[in-house]
């Protein structure tokens, strides 16, 4: 076997389908490869793109994604979506084209040092070799997979592809990943003791408890504990939005009407909380803080000194907690009802309008509810981490540790490439669709049925709103000028335009039956951000 040969058939082995990327010389030879060994080869139009695939990729399915980019330019195009996947804690593996050894250190066209570049955006970086292309790659499975998932790196050598390597049977399926045993017995004592002096607890929950599957468990605790629950956008979907103890979601739309909720808590009890989401100190009410979690909460300890961590298997923390007498909770459960009614209320679009809440509406009407939304990042973005029904966790998928633009149409295109069967629609604003325009083609070469909502309002809009805030002129937020001409497809992706509800709802069925990419392209009132988007959170 040829070192691109063994390393196909071990990423074959493992689970992985695809590859995404922009191909080289030297990565000929491994695509040959991925055509003869089953495993396919995604062409995008720029390597970011090939980083945010691989990561939805691996949200969706579960298996780490991977992604490729050549010497130079490639890697660090590529490294915008490896740095999405590192602080989204998505499994992929990253693999850049480099100078062969002799040329380590040489002045060479294109190259940089790619271990030095992705060693802060990755958990590991590292070269292959011939003698050594097992060991590497299951090492790099094992690290992506465990403890907190992530990307890694592995350098390609130029010509290492076309290199003999053993042909020993290839090892199947994915590595074992390193568990975490149960927090300390005295912990979990400590859990009992905070827990039991509380009498207006409330519980924040985050990515961790997603990925360990949690949602049932929470739900046991907070109805039998009376328990309030906030989430981070990432977790949406753990919790049904109607239930009585829902409560929001953090740093997003109407934040002022959640810390109605967690700033009358006397504890916060932190279920897989990740602060890359949303910082503690930026909503935290000043009251004791029990962590449930792998590792200890980041937190400053000065401005919160009562801080319990218990560090462990979250769903071993839980059992403990959940098997608590009830508590004497002293929540009022129809205001907090009335609250979250308040503030769904809020989101409803007023009759005869057609702003960013009539356009989500209207999608959320057409879309499936197992369907798949996608989003990029803008102001829409706030709106939909509040608004946007979600029934389960990875049916809407954002970027929100990393918080890059461009991730919504990359993040669609990978979503429904992993799960066929089910309708795919992105939301995005004017900035990001300029940004992965180019991903049209790519839509329309696969034949993906994906619809793209374009909210079209012309501007980079959360930029002008933070300009706004802080009583600046608007000033170099426009994205296009008043007479652009129009266009009836882009790349061969036909365009449905709509100024309407009732326009926008006909583009929608007629975008749904498509067996291709459609682009509706919503003319929106944006003016009605300004007053759902940027409350203070505290």
């Amino acid at each position: 076997m040829t070192v691109a040969d063994r390393l196909v058939a071990r990423l074959r082995a493992a689970g992985i389908k695809r590859v995404f990327g922009v191909p080289s010389g030297s990565w000929l030879y491994y695509m040959d490869a991925m055509r003869k060994g089953g495993l396919d080869f995604v062409l995008v139009a720029h390597e970011s793109t090939a980083g945010f695939m691989a990561d939805v990729t691996a949200r969706v399915t579960g298996i780490p994604g991977a992604c490729y980019g050549t010497v130079g330019p490639g890697a660090t195009n590529l490294s915008t979506g490896v740095g999405g996947a590192l602080l989204d804690r998505s499994p992929l593996l990253a693999f850049t084209s480099e100078p062969p050894e002799k040329m380590l250190g040489r002045t060479v066209q294109m190259a940089v040092d790619h271990q030095a570049l992705f060693r802060p955006l990755t958990k590991w970086t590292t070269r292959l070799a011939p003698d050594r292309v097992d060991q590497v790659l299951d090492q790099a499975l094992q690290i992506a997979l465990s403890d907190m998932p992530g990307p890694v790196h592995i350098g390609l050598p130029e010509d290492l592809g076309p290199k003999q390597t053993h042909d020993s049977p290839v090892t199947r399926g994915l590595p074992p990943t390193r568990s975490l045993g149960p927090a300390s017995e005295d912990s979990l004592r400590a859990l009992e003791t905070v827990v039991a002096g509380s009498r207006r607890p409330v519980l924040a929950v985050g990515l961790s408890a997603v990925r360990a599957g949690l949602g049932p468990a929470l739900l046991r605790i907070a109805e039998k504990h009376r328990m309030p629950v906030i989430l981070t956008p990432m977790a949406k979907g753990l919790i049904p939005e109607d239930h009585p103890l829902y409560v929001g979601v953090l740093f997003h739309a109407l934040s002022d009407r959640v810390a109605a909720t967690h700033k009358e808590s006397d504890l916060v009890i932190a279920v897989g909380y990740d602060p890359i989401e949303f910082n503690y100190e930026d909503w935290m009410p000043s009251v004791p803080l029990l962590c449930l979690d792998t590792l200890p909460a980041d937190i400053d300890r000065t401005a919160y000194p009562s801080v319990t961590d218990v560090t462990g298997d979250i769903g071993v923390s839980l059992r403990r907690l959940e098997a608590l007498p009830p508590l004497d909770s002293r929540w009022d459960l129809k205001e907090l009802a009335d609250r979250r009614q308040a503030m769904f209320r809020t989101m409803e679009p007023p009759p005869g309008s057609f702003g960013p809440r009539a356009a989500l509406a209207g999608l959320r009407e057409v879309l499936p509810r197992d369907g798949i939304m996608t989003c990029d990042v803008g102001a829409h973005i706030h709106l939909i981490g509040q608004m946007w029904r979600t029934p389960a966790p990875g049916l809407q998928l954002m970027t929100n540790g990393w918080s890059s633009m461009g991730f919504g149409i990359p993040a669609a295109l990978a979503a429904k490439l992993a799960r066929p069967d089910l309708p795919v629609a992105c939301v995005t604003g004017d900035g990001g669709f300029q940004m992965m325009a180019g991903e049209m083609a790519t839509a329309r070469r696969i034949g993906l049925p994906v619809v793209f909502v374009l909210l079209e309002d012309r501007s980079l809009d959360l930029i002008r709103l933070k300009q706004d805030k802080k009583n600046m002129p608007r000033y170099g937020t426009d994205l296009l000028d008043p007479d652009y001409p129009r266009a009836d497809s882009i790349f061969g992706v036909p365009i449905l335009r709509a100024g309407t509800a009732s326009d926008y709802r006909a583009a929608l069925d007629a975008a749904f039956r498509s067996d291709g990419p459609v682009i509706v392209e919503a003319a929106i009132d944006s003016s009605e951000y300004d007053e759902l988007i940027l409350r203070k959170h505290k």
